[in-house]
């Protein structure tokens, strides 16, 4: 499987969580839903992609976000 696939299980993944909890538990589990959101944005626009330099520690090869 790709990065760039895993990557975005592991966004669509946490905002579903986010808002499963936020509708059974509280709705301040939408914070986690906007900082999601947020560091998606962040990442297109600076090309830093935290979750991808977590992937390669764990032996994912490839890029996603990052242009190099």
């Amino acid at each position: 499987m790709s990065m760039e696939k895993m990557i975005r299980i592991i966004a669509g993944s946490f905002i579903l969580i986010s808002v499963l909890l936020a509708v059974l538990v509280s709705k301040w589990w939408l914070i986690w839903t906007a900082f999601v959101g947020v560091n998606l944005i962040q990442s297109s626009l600076t090309g830093f992609c935290l979750a991808e330099k977590i992937l390669k520690k764990f032996g994912v090869s490839g890029s996603c976000c990052s242009t190099k």
